[in-house]
């Protein structure tokens, strides 16, 4: 019985290290909820009260730099959310609701088409009617979207996504919420409506989280939050930046929380990687041609900073456990280790740091000379000349 348990861990250890990255829980329920707020310029969302998104926050992964298609448009960058695949690929160019004779659906299969034959069960609930081109038949059981031409309000869509939930407990939904993007069309993004439709949201975004709490089901499922576009003036599109930049908040079974994903120097977040990063929670496998990936960092065991104590060390896997314990970002012992080992050179100064403090030494300025503060006057060096940084 020994022999046969420690071959038990040995396995079990060998399936988390193959890979050479975290990997999502395997032992609990598959669920996936992802949130669009459609229009959600990252930035406005920060100057709204949304106590709801802020919970997630500190709950979760985040990165308010996470980067929606080239196009900037609600259901070209939709369709790249849920097939991960750019528009050049998955062929949704169009914008707007079209007659059901010239209705054509992703070049790619949608999340919803991968989940069913993995036997999940599906739903989405939109607030355009437009996002019937997502519904592949026979893909999306629950279809909870507005007739043609026509829409839901988010308290609408907000209601529909709940009793979606209460019903049928579907594994994977895409909840769209739209006033967003109306109150930006109509007066302006950043404008007071804006911000006042986005406090909207929130509150449908409270009430949905709110029924998987109710139902049991919050602790096991990924929460994905995001956003197709955002805005400048009262339109978006191509060659805005501000269009580009959109959130991306993850909640769920060992996702480290209160973590901005930033804190990873080379990971950019793009719309294609919720996809991604949805389907390798489920099981799904990814194929070759398929634009986004999953985000492992956001899991316990990522690697929150290179070892920088030596110019000479040979940079760590990105995956290597920064902290012990469930959930851990920064252990603030050792991020205090680390600011005292740091050594560095800037135009002829060479010092280490000990104690937060300079170590005089023949070849630093005689205004440094008593061991002045490390942040006092000094021009700091970027991520790219720290020893190791890469």
């Amino acid at each position: 019985m020994k022999l046969i348990a420690q071959c038990t861990v040995a396995l079990l250890l060998c399936v988390v290290c193959v890979s050479g990255q975290p990997q999502p829980p395997v032992a609990s329920p598959k669920r996936v909820l992802i949130i669009s707020i459609d229009g959600g310029r990252p930035d406005v969302l920060l100057r709204a009260n949304t106590p709801n998104l802020r919970e997630l926050l500190a709950a979760g992964s985040f990165t308010f730099w996470a980067r929606t298609t080239e196009m900037a448009n609600t259901l070209p960058s939709h369709t790249s959310m849920i097939t991960g695949v750019t528009p050049q690929k998955h062929g949704i160019n169009f914008n707007k609701d079209v007659p059901e004779e010239e209705l054509r659906y992703p070049n790619y299969p949608t999340i919803f088409e991968l989940a069913k034959k993995k036997g999940y069960s599906t739903a989405l609930a939109a607030g355009k009617s437009k996002f019937i081109a997502l519904c592949r038949p026979k893909t999306v059981d629950y279809p909870l979207m507005p007739s043609a031409k026509a829409s839901f309000t988010d308290a609408e869509v907000a209601t529909k996504a709940s009793e979606g939930l209460r019903e049928h407990q579907p594994q994977v939904m895409l909840v769209h919420f739209a006033g967003g993007d109306k109150a930006g069309h109509a007066i302006g993004w950043g404008s007071e409506p804006q911000i006042e439709a986005l406090e909207e949201i929130d509150k449908g975004v409270g009430k949905v989280i709110g029924t998987l709490k109710e139902l049991n089901l919050y602790e096991t499922t990924l929460i994905i939050v995001t956003a197709d576009h955002g805005g400048a003036a009262r339109s978006h599109g191509q060659g805005d930046v501000r269009a580009r930049h959109i959130p991306w908040i993850a909640v769920g079974p060992g996702i480290r929380k209160n973590l901005d994903l930033t804190i990873f120097k080379d990971l950019v977040v793009n719309t294609e990687d919720t996809f991604a990063t949805a389907c390798a929670y489920l099981g799904i496998t990814l194929g070759d041609d398929i634009d986004g990936k999953p985000i492992t960092q956001m899991y316990d065991g990522a690697e929150l900073m290179q070892d920088i104590a030596s110019p000479k060390a040979k940079p760590k896997p990105a995956t290597r456990p920064a902290a012990s314990g469930t959930n851990a970002a920064i252990n603030k012992s050792n991020f205090t280790d680390l600011l005292k080992n740091l050594s560095y050179a800037h135009e002829g100064l060479n010092a280490n740091v000990i104690g937060g403090k300079l170590k005089p030494n023949s070849n630093i300025s005689p205004e440094f000379a008593s061991g002045a503060d490390i942040c006092s006057g000094i021009p700091q060096p970027s991520d790219k000349t720290l020893p190791g940084w890469n």
